[in-house]
Parts: C-alpha cells; structure tokens; sequence
C-alpha cells in the first residue's frame, strides 16, 4: 500500500496529465485553458471594479475632509446663529481629542459682477482671518491661484477665495471685484425688501477637485460676512478638527452630552452619510453581480471536468482495477479543478493588480466632474479586498469539482473497463 504522499504525489501527476493535450502538444489542451480565462477575466474585473469603488470613497473623502471640518456645534432655535459662540469656543477647546476650532458663518448669497447681466448663486462661508481657522477648513492648501487668509485689497475692499469653477462661470480673476447680495438681514423698505449688497475683491481661487464645492463655495472673513449679514457679533456656529477623523462620531456625541441643551453637534459622516451608504451599497451589488463572471467561469470547469472523466472512463477502471479507491479518483478530479482555479485566479489577480496601477499611475480615464463628484477614476486597492476576491474564486472553484469528482468516482472497475 503507498503511503499518503507518494498517493498525493501519485494523484497530482495523474491530475496533470488529465489536463494535458491528448497529443502531447501542451501542457494544457485549448478546454483547459478557455475555463482558466474565465476564472482569470472574473477576478481580474472584480478586482479592479472593487478597487475603483474603494478609490471613490477615498477620493470622496479626503477632498470633503480637505474643504469641511470634522464635526460643528450648531444651536437650535428659530434663527440659525449663535451669540455666546466664545463660551463655546472654549468648551470644545477643552476636549482632549479636539486640535482646533473656530466659529463660522454659513449661508446662501448671489455673486454678480459690476456692469453684469449674469449672476450666480454661491454658498458663503465666513471664517476667521487667522492660522486657526485655516487648521479647521484647510482651504488654503487647494489655492490655485491668488493668496490666503483675506489681506489687504488695493481696491480697499474686503476680499473673497472663490471656486476656480464659479470664477470661470463669472469671468473672474484675483483683483476684479464682485457683488454679493444676500436677502439674510434684508431691509422692510417703502418700495419693498432691500437686500444686503457689498462689493468684495477676489484674493485667490481654490480647486478641491470635488465639483460641488468648486462651482459653489466662496470664503470670506468672519468679520466682513458679520457686516454683510447684518448680525453683529453672532455666527452660524463653531467648526472642530479631531485627532482622529474616524473618531468624530464620539467626540460629537461627547460635545453634545456636555454642551446640552439648545446645542446639537454634527460631524462629517453623519453630514454625508446618505452619500457614503449608497456608495457603500453600490460596491457591495457591483461585488455581487461581478462575482457571478467568476461562478459563470466554474460552470466552465464543470464541462472541463465533466469531458475529462467521460474521455477518461476506460483508464479510471483500469486505476481502480489497480487498487485506487474512490476517495483517490474523487481527488484526482479535485486537484484537476483546484488547479485550473489556482491558475486562472493567479493571472486574473496578477492582470488585475497591474491594471489597477495603470489606472492609478496614469489616471488615464477621465471623468465629467459635474456627473461623478470627481474628474479622474480613482483607484486604491484594499489587501482585504484582494484576498476576499482570491478566497472566494479559489472556494468556487474547489464547489465546481465536487459534481464531475463524485461522478467519477462511482465508477466501479468493471463499469467503467466495460464502457463503450
């Protein structure tokens, strides 16, 4: 009787041979190698599709990270301002996790340029002129063009950073001026509702890469967006940094607890959860309907297997006449299966890696910013991610030998000698 691995050796070069061209001609014969194609083309698109939807939420967010805070302290009520924001302040100071903090003011404007017939609608974004408030935004790490925090305007003017997109649409450059007219604090006059309107000077342009924020936001000192509002001292609320931006959620929930009633405190993934679910949602079904190439590619191994043991039945008589057991055929045909799946998810995964790189070393598939949030297809490839994708592949293909492995092995010696 052989021992267990002269019988593994002794199935593996069975196996090998099976697979080998009847003529001798190759390793693999042209069956073998169509159900290796079809393994190789389901991992290679499933890794590649799964690292692109892990690229766009990692694009995602680190441009809303790069133009948002981690987390704001609003207060409740039928105004949104705060009055007693440096108490506040202080408080959120406090926290160990928080790195920095400060008040901003949010609201809705329109944009026109002087001796114009267009205008467009912007969201304005009030902070303070100093080093803390650009800790919190990091807007000024996005300039493309003219400088930031707002100093001195030649014009005497206070200054604005616009969206590179929004200027494009105005026509403007650092150094023209614009109008911007706001209906928050609007004057009850004789002949109606007089908006507020203030001539600002453009100091510089921004590009985060994220369309929504480059063809809508704008950014101006907290003390000129307080004139501009008419509200005196007060903000919209205070803006916050932590440590750990995964850890926002806590902190949030910690400031809430302590600041209590009438403050709410809201950070970066609740703001954008809707968004980050359905991407999430859309990887997992793009995971699922690309997983099926791969169980379409095991029917493959099946007829491979299955043309194997109906060619093979006189020699698998001729084995079992000799002393295997049913046990060693089924194994035969198992390792048979295993090795069409172990080579076809091996250059599926080495094809699908190196497209991948491509995609991301030379970003040469661009997108409509306005469609997709972004202008490039983004990549990142998750470890995790690959191996889930080379276990799954390699369990389907060990599932699609089980059938034709079991057919053959009920085969009794005088069945299969006898079989035309």
């Amino acid at each position: 009787m052989a021992s267990g691995s002269s019988r593994r050796g002794l199935h593996g070069y069975i196996a090998r041979r099976y697979l080998s061209s009847r003529r001798g001609r190759g390793f693999l014969n042209l069956i073998t190698w169509i159900a290796i194609g079809g393994v190789a083309v389901g991992v290679m698109a499933l890794i590649v599709v799964i690292a692109v939807m892990s690229g766009l939420q990692t694009d995602l967010r680190e441009k809303i990270l790069g133009a948002n805070s981690h987390g704001m302290v609003l207060e409740l009520g039928e105004t949104v301002r705060m009055d007693s924001w440096p108490s506040v302040l202080e408080r959120i100071r406090g926290d160990e996790d928080v790195i920095a903090a400060a008040p901003f003011i949010y609201t809705e404007v329109g944009l026109n340029v002087p001796g114009g017939s267009y205008s467009e609608g912007a969201v304005l974004r009030g902070i303070q002129n100093d080093s803390t408030a650009l800790e919190v935004t990091e807007i000024d790490e996005h300039l493309v063009s003219g400088t930031m925090p707002f100093g001195e305007t030649e014009s005497g003017r206070p200054g604005i950073v616009l969206g590179a997109s929004l200027a494009d649409r105005l026509g403007l450059f650092p150094g023209r001026q614009v109008t911007l007219v706001s209906f928050q604090g609007a004057e009850l006059t004789p002949t109606g509702i007089q908006p507020q309107m203030r001539l600002f000077e453009v100091t510089g342009l921004f590009e985060t890469g994220l369309y929504q924020y480059d063809t809508k936001f704008a950014y101006v000192d907290l003390a000129a967006a307080q004139t501009l509002l008419r509200m005196g001292t007060a903000v919209t609320g205070v803006e916050f940094n932590v440590r750990d931006p995964w850890k926002s959620g806590e902190v949030s929930d910690r400031l809430e607890a302590d600041l209590g009633f009438p403050y709410r405190v809201d950070d970066w993934q609740k703001q954008n959860a809707s968004l980050f679910s359905a991407l999430k949602l859309e990887k997992f079904a793009m995971g699922v309907i690309l997983l099926l190439i791969v169980l379409v590619a095991s029917f493959n191994i099946v007829s491979t297997l299955i043309m194997v043991v109906t060619d093979k039945i006189r020699e698998i008589g001729i084995l079992r006449a000799m002393g295997l057991t049913e046990r060693d055929v089924t194994r035969i045909f198992v390792v048979q299966g295993v090795v069409i799946g172990l080579i076809g998810t091996a250059i599926g995964t080495i094809f699908g890696l190196l497209l991948s790189w491509l995609l991301y070393e030379y970003e040469f598939i661009s997108l409509p910013g306005d469609v997709y949030f972004v202008d490039r297809l983004p990549v990142d490839v998750q470890p995790l991610d690959v191996l889930t994708i080379v276990g799954a592949s390699l369990l389907i293909s060990f599932l699609a030998t089980l059938y034709p492995a079991r057919r053959a092995a009920e085969y009794t010696p005088v069945e299969a000698i006898r079989h035309e």
